[in-house]
């Protein structure tokens, strides 16, 4: 009886599966068309090729942006990769006269623009902004970008985004060998309202040797991320000092660490000149920052961000911030203490920007750092 059932049974699911199973697919998929990379004469049918630098030459730093309306285009190798995710939803081209950072609004941008890759961006239609522009004595030049119009108002571009846009606007061509950074020396780099017309190089993979660590760091936290983040009420600057910060960046799970260390209680809260409203370690200001996040704790409805750091270093006399995103795959990495301590250099190799005037480098992935004798930085996750 036993066996009879064990065959009925088997006899039903075969039945069943029969019945379930959809037909294979046994005929040969389309083979994927091959890439055929736009030309510069295909490019020169569309409008007039300018280079990098005559684009940025007609933004004026503290005019605003200004709209692209003659068929004209760009054309550069790509400088940079968001593979490590230290870049957004931008990539960087440079041409012989400078680089130029194109507001795509996609991740995974390494993966259609390759490192070396030839790019052409076509204009009509586009918006050339600047990011990180400070007026007055404590302020200086950002990085001319291109992207499309910003109907807030906030930024001076915004990003393109949509597929059909892309297409319509940023163009691949020919695959090449990665950009060799340019070796830079102190003197050539950027003053504080320095522009690819005075400096070249903005824009551009360079690299840098004998960086001293300068003890300084900055980021910038919101009480509440959602709630207006130019209000003074609402923001914590991090900066000044180390605040025990020894990490390139800080993910989510590393910024709760260190606001729950006390590192941080002593920080007030507000813009410079206007901190009236506690410090980091006040009871309720510092629940709202910690979030939800931390040890499964529940301490309310406001989701902690990662925390992107700038790293101060010198070369020569010349301050130069490392810019490290809270969400790169290696933004927990510690620095080595043999470098936080002065007694060895770095050398880095990234993407050359000004911010407020201030000079910066973003890295496009963590083997960009190095001894400066050529030797990697370990991989040493931070704990407390």
């Amino acid at each position: 009886m036993k066996k009879s059932l064990i065959i009925l049974a088997t006899a039903l699911a075969a039945l069943v599966s029969c019945e379930e199973w959809e037909p294979v697919y046994t005929l040969d998929y389309d083979e994927p068309k091959a890439f055929e990379p736009v030309t510069l004469e295909q490019m020169n049918q569309m409008g007039r090729h300018i280079t990098i630098a005559q684009l940025a030459a007609r933004y004026t730093p503290g005019n605003g942006p200004i709209a692209i309306t003659e068929d004209l285009f760009i054309s550069g190798k790509v400088c940079s990769s968001d593979k490590a995710g230290n870049i957004y939803k931008s990539f960087y081209i440079q041409d012989e006269t400078g680089g130029m950072e194109i507001k795509a609004g996609r991740s995974s941008l390494y993966s259609d623009y390759h490192e070396g890759q030839t790019i052409y961006v076509f204009l009509n239609g586009m918006t050339v902004g600047m990011y990180g522009y400070k007026s007055g004595n404590y302020g200086g030049n950002g990085m001319v970008q291109v992207g499309l119009e910003d109907p807030t108002g906030e930024y001076e571009t915004s990003y393109i985004e949509l597929p059909f846009f892309i297409d319509k606007y940023i163009y691949k061509g020919e695959l090449g060998a990665p950009v060799a950074p340019t070796t830079l020396s102190e003197s050539q780099l950027p003053s504080k309202n320095g522009t690819v017309a005075s400096c070249k190089y903005l824009g551009e993979l360079v690299h840098l040797d004998g960086l001293q660590y300068a003890n300084n760091v900055f980021t910038l936290l919101y009480l509440n991320s959602n709630d207006n983040k130019k209000e003074s009420s609402n923001r914590i600057f991090v900066a000044d000092q180390t605040w025990g910060v020894k990490t390139w960046a800080m993910s989510k799970n590393l910024m709760g660490k260190y606001l729950e260390s006390g590192l941080w209680d002593a920080i007030k809260i507000g813009n410079s000149g206007d901190q009236n409203y506690g410090t980091v370690g006040d009871h309720k200001d510092k629940k709202d920052l910690l979030g939800n996040l931390v040890n499964g704790k529940h301490y309310g409805d406001i989701e902690r961000q990662a925390g992107t750091v700038s790293q101060t270093f010198k070369m020569g006399n010349t301050e130069v911030a490392i810019r490290t995103s809270g969400y790169g795959r290696f933004g927990d990495y510690k620095i080595p203490d043999d470098i936080l301590d002065g007694s060895k250099t770095l050398s880095v190799t990234g993407i050359l920007t000004l911010y407020q005037g201030d000079i910066q480098i973003t890295v496009n992935s963590y083997e960009d750092f190095t001894y400066a004798d050529g030797t990697p930085l370990p991989k040493e996750t931070m704990t407390f």
